[in-house]
């Protein structure tokens, strides 16, 4: 009888028993078995290597670029920086190479040998299970993620429920369903208006490539919801998809990701004539300068790029994909750039090593578009906090995603490597990720019409639409400067121009452009405001959409924002919510707490006045704090406090952008409580 574990036969698992999940307190047990001074590899760690093709190391680093070289390289199990060490698992062959550069590179590198033990110890515990079939219907531990089936669930009902919004098509199959053992259709949700016409760039981003980076595949999944959810309520998802298409393949390596769900740290594909079924890295087996470095010829090793370039079922799907949807936009020599107008944007989304990457990482020198890439990552970084760098890390990589996007096609590519580890906390994911990459992602999408061109200019941001009888006034903040200059510093200009247009997109024949005015007179720095009146008395009554943009003293326009009108006078607030929110809560005694808004925090992302108001009962004496997240720390931070003895506070605080979360405290008594905020 073959026993299974989620479609995974025992034999199959036998083979992979150093890819089990690794328990975070095994991983945090000091390493032992250290090399002999001297020496590469110890006697003892060659015992060790004996009985384990892949173990656990940890990696000590001085300096954190070199950590993230490391990083960009080996995808490390956990991304430790702020501890000082990288969690990798490595052959016996990468784990020599690595210890002996080790002294070059500042990188000590030891064996975690109870880690490696825990391994071994988990894969018998299952072989002793073996007396009845298990499967995998939902991951242990991790109520965030959804499976393979879940996904697959949710997008169908997508595009269900919003069917003028969604499609759901299938695109390829994975490597067991080929053979006839089950397996997964690999299919691709697709957004976009389709009563809309006109010329619509793409977005095509792939997930889960990867089967243990659990964090990726539900990103996405949750960024589709954010969209169909939104759409009509929100005015940059609403033209976003008006306008343009968003393509998702959600699994795109379903059949080694059900395998990872079970708690296995599983890489590649399942094909089983490499290595007794041990698969291949599909992201080293894209016919892009495949087998030309960084990717291995070892059938067992977890680099391992397959038979020949484009050999698995799950690349093929992919490659297929992007050459039906882009056109070649890039010539045939080395060093021949996308032309600056070239429309679409390919992103694959992986974990771990908080890195935002783009090509080449088949070499060190920057590829022909490089200086846009550049610009376009350190912008999309500067909303998830990622590093921004070019993907080569301490060897090259060939055969992956995004070389072919941008190699084959002249895609702007980009890769996101998500958070701190492959098995992601659920409480870090909801709180950090998903917020973080959720922002960087919408600023991809409006960007995909000109990637190459419009992250050079500046954003607008800050809305506010006032209406009084048959006049509108339009005020907005234009940015040059929202990167992250965390490695090198992207150069930015003054403001220079404002513009909106009325239901009709700058980019559109047709399109009334009119000019707005400095709020203080003048454009004269890299950040102003920008203001204009419109005569609303023409409109049709109803809502009308309004888009700003700005421009900098290099002539570059940058992203389109926009924001709701109504020409009757009521004008439905961009999110998020407008200033002067009301919310109400009840404290019941000494020292009880509440959060605000509504008992969750909110992301500002422009400088300027945040205000709270707090009216408590009089037999109480209740105070007020904001606190501000501090990224670097990981923590929050007090910015402000109002602690008068009655319940009646007050707080107003200048911020630049950030997290800002209220708290409402009992110093003494009890009572209901009205607290009113209003946000930059």
């Amino acid at each position: 009888m073959a026993y299974t574990f989620g479609g995974l036969t025992f034999r199959r698992l036998a083979v992979l028993c150093t890819a089990l999940l690794l328990f975070l307190t095994a991983c945090e047990q000091a390493a032992s078995g250290g090399a002999q001074e001297g020496v590469t590899v110890s006697a003892h760690e060659e015992s060790i290597f004996a009985s384990n093709e892949i173990v656990v190391v940890r990696a000590y680093f001085e300096d954190e670029g070199t950590a993230r070289s490391l990083a960009t390289t080996f995808e490390p199990i956990e991304s430790k920086y702020e501890k000082g060490y990288l969690l990798l698992s490595l052959s016996s062959t990468e784990f020599a190479d690595l210890r002996a550069k080790g002294a070059d590179l500042g990188v000590r590198v030891e064996l975690d040998e109870a880690a490696t033990q825990e391994q071994t110890r988990l894969l018998n515990s299952l072989n002793q299970a073996e007396r009845g079939e298990l499967s995998v219907q939902t991951i242990p531990g991790y109520p965030c993620y959804r499976t393979v089936e879940e996904t697959f669930s949710t997008a169908r009902s997508i595009a269900q429920n919003y069917p003028n919004l969604a499609t759901w098509t299938d695109r390829g199959n994975s490597w067991d369903k080929t053979v006839g053992q089950g397996g997964y259709d690999i299919q691709v949700l697709k957004l976009t208006n389709r009563n809309t016409g006109g010329d619509k760039p793409k977005a095509f981003i792939t997930s889960a490539i990867h089967a243990r980076e659990y964090t990726t595949a539900e990103l996405m999944t949750r960024v589709a919801e954010y969209l169909v959810e939104n759409y009509g309520s929100d005015p940059d998802v609403t033209w976003i998809l008006d306008t343009s298409e968003v393509h998702l393949m959600l699994q795109t390596n379903p059949d080694g990701r059900k395998i990872a769900e079970g708690g296995v740290l599983w890489r590649k594909n399942v094909n089983e004539n490499y290595c007794d079924g041990s698969g291949a890295d599909l992201n080293r087996n894209f016919d892009f300068e495949w087998n030309t470095g960084g990717s291995s010829g070892n059938q067992c090793s977890q680099t391992y790029r397959g038979v020949s370039a484009g050999s698995e079922p799950e690349t093929q799907a992919v490659q297929n994909y992007l050459q039906a949807n882009f056109p070649d936009r890039r010539g045939p020599d080395p060093d021949d750039a996308a032309p600056a107008d070239t429309q679409g944007l390919y992103i694959d989304v992986h974990s771990s090593g908080k890195l935002l990457l783009w090509p080449w990482g088949s070499r060190s020198s920057a590829a022909p578009n490089g200086s846009q890439l550049q610009t376009l990552g350190r912008k999309l970084a500067f909303f998830n906090d990622h590093t921004p760098q070019q993907s080569i890390g301490l060897y090259p990589t060939s055969g992956t995603t995004t070389s072919y996007a941008y190699g084959q096609l002249g895609l702007a590519s980009f890769t996101y490597e998500l958070g701190t580890q492959f098995f992601e906390q659920c409480s870090y994911f909801e709180n950090t990720i998903l917020p973080d990459n959720l922002n960087s992602l919408l600023y991809a999408l409006k960007v995909v019409r000109t990637p190459y061109q419009l992250p050079a200019g500046p954003d607008a941001t800050g809305f506010n639409v006032s209406v009084s009888g048959s006049t509108a006034t339009l005020t907005a903040t234009l940015d040059d400067g929202r990167y992250n200059n965390s490695n090198g510093t992207e150069g930015t200009q003054t403001i220079a121009a404002a513009r909106y247009s009325i239901d009709t997109p700058p980019w559109e024949s047709g399109a009334s452009l009119q000019s707005m005015s400095a709020s203080d007179g003048s454009f004269n720095a890299r950040r102003e405001g920008a203001r204009a009146s419109i005569d609303t008395s023409s409109l049709s009554e109803g809502q009308h959409t309004v888009y700003v943009q700005g421009r900098d003293a290099q002539g570059n326009w940058g992203a389109v924002s926009a924001v709701f009108l109504d020409a009757d006078g009521v004008t439905p607030p961009p999110p998020p919510p407008p200033t002067g929110e009301r919310y109400t809560g009840t404290l019941t005694g000494t020292r009880d707490r509440d959060y605000q808004p509504d008992g969750s925090w909110y992301r500002s992302d422009s400088s300027g006045e945040h205000k709270g108001v707090l009216e408590g009962p009089t037999s109480a004496n209740f105070d007020l704090y904001l606190y501000k997240w501090n990224s670097g720390a990981r923590r929050w931070e007090i910015q402000a406090r109002s602690t008068s003895t009655t319940s009646s506070e007050e707080i107003s605080y200048n911020g630049t952008p950030g997290y800002y979360l209220w708290l409402v405290y009992s110093r003494s008594g009890s009572g209901n409580y009205a607290f009113t905020l209003n946000r930059p």
